[in-house]
């Protein structure tokens, strides 16, 4: 899956360069000009990576960091702070207020790509495996296989989609319009009770080996995948 990057940024020029320079990567780029513009973004769908500038026009990007690792479902994804700001004093502050990673401007685009892959590397070393596993249920997404206690489970094309964007993220609530945009994409036009279907699809697959209760009906707000024992 292509790592999705939410640049917040005021100045155009800065973001329209950096956003070239993320969508060269092989980033799939989303941008806001400011702290509202990015609350209505996350509401829209999570990224894999925030960059967030210091000096927004209606907030400060600190008061948004501290607000992202204060939310439940916001505060393990990666942030890093960018700033024209080079005291020492000041990166202490981003990081403390719960930025990642630090980056003074002017700065380079290739090294802020290094410092983005380093960071998701960090944050997610399972990514760079392709394996992911929770309690017997194991994802390869190399072979595109999944199994459950050593047994192969067979799914659809939409219900794999389905499992691995569960399994790559985990213990957040999604609502059938998130899942509508992360696995179908936004160019689809489904219904929303279309993801029902195959959530019960989905959970017929892994009742066998007992795996179905892994993916939770929060009532009122959509679907979660909790694994547990």
């Amino acid at each position: 899956m292509t790592p999705r990057i939410l640049f917040i940024e005021d100045e155009p020029a800065i973001r329209e360069m950096v956003e070239l320079a993320l969508t060269r990567a092989g980033y799939e780029v989303t941008t806001a000009h400011d702290a509202r513009g990015a609350r209505s973004r996350l509401s829209e769908r999570f990224p894999d990576l925030i960059l967030l500038d210091w000096m927004l026009p209606d907030s400060s990007g600190l008061d948004l960091a501290r607000q992202l690792r204060r939310d439940t479902q916001t505060r393990s994804i990666p942030i890093i702070m960018l700033t024209a700001r080079d005291a020492e004093s000041d990166m202490v502050l981003g990081l403390e207020s719960g930025a990642d990673d630090y980056m003074t401007k002017p700065f380079s685009p290739r090294e802020l790509v290094a410092r983005i892959k380093a960071l998701l590397r960090r944050s997610n070393p399972r990514r760079a495996d392709e394996i992911f596993e929770h309690h017997g249920l194991r994802l390869d997404t190399a072979s595109q296989r999944l199994t459950a206690n050593g047994h192969e489970i067979r799914l659809g094309p939409t219900e794999y989609r389905l499992i691995r964007f569960f399994m790559t993220h985990p213990e957040r609530v999604y609502s059938r319009a998130q899942l509508l945009d992360h696995v179908w994409g936004r160019t689809a036009y489904v219904e929303e009770r279309t993801v029902d279907v195959h959530i019960r699809r989905l959970r017929k697959a892994l009742e066998p080996t007992g795996h179905a209760a892994f993916i939770e009906t929060v009532r009122g707000s959509g679907y979660r995948f909790h694994p547990h024992p």
